[in-house]
């Protein structure tokens, strides 16, 4: 089928989706939600990539995987870690407070940015499930080596922060465990290192260079937008001094080693 009208369907298919979402957010006066959805999202843009389009079906297959994998697990961190059974992330109550009764039209506004993310960075995916390219070569060897590095990190980071939050003895404590020592936000680096694995598999595709657009995006959303930016606000308000100290003795994104105090 045509990948350029597969595009425009998934496009408006995650625009639906984040509007029904918006409305959920709407009745239980909870966002956090959003962000289980924007990684739900990349799941099924996948699916509908690698079931539709014509491209070399093994390559397409380790295509699905890799991301279902990814994202379904990071839904599902999301999910239990962030808003069953929890409040409203602090960034979201930020939000609620400052924008006040025009808030509903800011998150609609947001929740469709983020859609339009997701339809953004999905190209990556639907560049790899049209590459004819036999799989496997040195590339796709190098890229299936970095999306377990990726993944392994990603997991092992989230996992010893929600073991850290959930000790009541850490409330308001900033967790400097495992992998944090050394990053600020580990957990992001490994989001961000995985977007790199899709130009790998690209190689040989018509077009293969808009794949660099994933981790070109993501790379400044992240350091300059919504990632970081905004949790090291919400964690100054909650920490303080703590976090400021952390600040100063960590690394913010690429793990590296912590200065002495």
């Amino acid at each position: 089928m045509n990948p350029f009208m597969i595009f425009l369907f998934c496009s408006l298919l995650v625009s639906f989706i984040m509007l029904v979402v918006f409305f959920i957010q709407w009745k239980t006066k909870d966002a956090s939600i959003v962000d289980v959805a924007w990684s739900a999202n990349l799941a099924i843009l996948v699916l509908i990539y690698a079931f539709f389009l014509d491209g070399y079906a093994l390559r397409q297959n380790v295509l699905f995987a890799l991301v279902c994998i990814w994202y379904i697990r990071l839904s599902l961190h999301l999910l239990f870690d962030r808003v069953m059974g929890k409040e409203e992330d602090g960034r979201y109550q930020s939000i609620r407070k400052e924008y006040k009764g025009n808030v509903q039209f800011f998150f609609l506004g947001f929740f469709q940015l983020q859609a339009l993310a997701d339809a953004l960075l999905s190209i990556s995916f639907l560049i790899v499930a049209i590459n004819p390219k036999p799989f496997l070569d040195v590339f796709d060897g190098i890229a299936i080596v970095l999306w377990a590095l990726s993944f392994t990190g990603g997991a092992i980071s989230d996992y010893q922060l929600s073991k850290f939050r959930s000790n009541p003895l850490n409330r308001g404590k900033t967790c400097r465990v495992g992998l944090w020592q050394y990053s600020r936000h580990p957990n992001y680096f490994f989001e961000w290192l995985q977007w790199l694995v899709y130009p790998l598999l690209a190689v040989g595709s018509p077009y293969w260079y808009l794949t660099l657009l994933a981790p070109a995006m993501m790379l400044y959303f992240i350091v300059f937008v919504t990632g970081i930016p905004t949790s090291e606000t919400q964690a100054l308000r909650s920490r303080g001094g703590d976090y400021r100290d952390y600040q100063n003795t960590t690394s913010p994104f690429i793990p590296w080693f912590p200065k002495n105090r």
